[in-house]
């Protein structure tokens, strides 16, 4: 499982609205800090409106916020809307047919275990807890 650029660029969006909050921040305003393109930033935010992560307000003081409080928003919820699922392998994509192999697989329990780890680390980081840890570079904060 590789995050796509779409995933990368989404969380590092919403980790910059969380830490302008009270305030409506434009995209211009994100694509020069994060330094990603303003039109593909433009892609993205459409997606985060959608699902209702981030709210817009139109108008000369207008631009965007986050919906709810950074610690009620996890890294998983933004990867998943970007990515959809998170699956190691396609046997279990949600929805999707099971394989005719599943009964005879024996890697299977090796993907199993793997989805169930990926599904804990991105599920356990909020948007707070990834600010709140970016601010104390201790690498054994991370794991």
């Amino acid at each position: 499982m590789r995050i796509s650029t779409k995933g990368r660029y989404a969380l590092r969006l919403m980790l910059d609205l969380a830490r302008h909050p009270n305030q409506n921040v434009s995209i211009k305003e994100i694509s020069g800090r994060q330094q990603i393109s303003h039109k593909y930033l433009e892609q993205i935010i459409i997606q985060l409106v959608r699902a209702g992560y981030v709210k817009s307000v139109r108008g000369p003081q207008g631009g965007y916020s986050l919906s709810s409080e950074p610690s009620q928003i996890t890294a998983g919820m933004v990867l998943r809307l970007m990515e959809g699922s998170l699956a190691p392998v396609p046997c279990l994509d949600d929805g999707a047919d099971s394989c005719s192999r599943s009964g005879d697989c024996d890697t299977l329990p090796l993907w199993s275990k793997l989805q169930r780890a990926i599904d804990e680390v991105v599920d356990k980081f909020t948007l707070q807890d990834l600010i709140d840890r970016s601010d104390k570079p201790q690498i054994g904060m991370w794991l």
